[in-house]
């Protein structure tokens, strides 16, 4: 028995919407449908993708795992319909490509992989810089495109913009940790933790933008530009953090678990995307690229 297209949508959906009834409402169709749809694939794949939750569903170890694929399977498929009808298959050039730390690690390489493949006479230069470099070598020419975090965007007037990816801001806990047990959590239960407070990327500025919304404020013991020390922290116990699912995975380095949780309160996905010069006369390349990206994430 094979799965199909429109279940691995809707379970993608559902992981990233983290509420099978907003996964619905994204999709316009029944929260059953989603429902039945991700029972299918649980039962075709013997394995349990979701734990339920009274607030919401979160991701299962195989859930984070099978994601990965899925969202590969629906990039090839669009790159697949893409490529049917591009004209462009034979452009050739250079393209210059800024990506802060965060992208360059957790989100670009399989798709500039695809890129390279269909496109293999476009040459590609990465250099990797903190946003506000990306930013100004996009405004004086310099580089073509700027792969990050489109929230952050400062420059707008000069600038151009396309979101290709939201990936939502979830609350990591250790294995046992008391709020598990919550019914539901806020960013006020949050406050009461140690809290873990990665810097890379404007982390940290962002996290200040949402919780300055509340009359709290998370009880900071560490910031750290790492991820990974991140990881590591959380899965030992020794604080809770809030980040993406993007550079969520279920292990640490040690092999310990790490926990999520949806929170109640509005916390902001971390949106990827592209930047470039507003008004600029875009190559043949750079063109193939936007429209490849774009296709990708249709």
């Amino acid at each position: 028995m094979s799965f199909s297209l429109k279940q691995v949508r809707y379970f993608v959906a559902a992981a990233e919407a983290g509420q099978i009834s907003q996964a619905a409402i994204e999709l316009n169709v029944s929260q059953s449908a989603v429902t039945a749809a991700v029972k299918q694939l649980e039962a075709m794949l013997q394995v349990s993708l979701f734990e339920r939750h009274s607030n919401g569903v979160s991701l299962s170890y195989d859930g984070h795992r099978f994601l990965q694929h899925a969202r590969h399977i629906l990039a090839a498929v669009n790159e697949a319909v893409r490529a049917s009808q591009s004209t462009h298959a034979e452009v050739a050039g250079r393209l210059k490509i800024g990506v802060t730390y965060t992208v360059a690690g957790y989100f670009l390489p399989p798709h500039l992989a695809r890129f390279t493949r269909s496109f293999p006479e476009v040459r590609i230069e990465l250099h990797e810089a903190p946003r506000s470099k990306i930013e100004q070598s996009l405004s004086n020419g310099a580089l073509d495109f700027g792969v990050l975090l489109t929230a952050n965007l400062r420059n707008r007037a000069s600038l151009e913009s396309l979101t290709l990816f939201r990936s939502q801001r979830r609350l990591w806990l250790p294995v046992e940790h008391p709020l598990l047990q919550a019914d539901s959590l806020s960013l006020a239960e949050v406050a009461q933790e140690p809290y873990i407070m990665l810097t890379v990327d404007e982390a940290s500025q962002t996290a200040q933008r949402y919780w300055r919304k509340t009359e709290h404020r998370p009880h900071i013991i560490f910031r750290t530009s790492s991820v990974e020390a991140v990881r590591s922290m959380v899965a030992a116990g020794m604080g809770i953090t809030v980040l993406s699912d993007m550079v969520y995975r279920p292990w640490s380095l040690e092999g310990q678990r790490i926990e999520t949780r949806s929170l109640i309160d509005s916390v902001p996905s971390m949106d990827v995307g592209l930047a470039w010069k507003r008004a600029a006369k875009l190559s043949p390349a750079a063109n193939v690229f936007r429209e490849f990206m774009a296709s990708a994430f249709a």
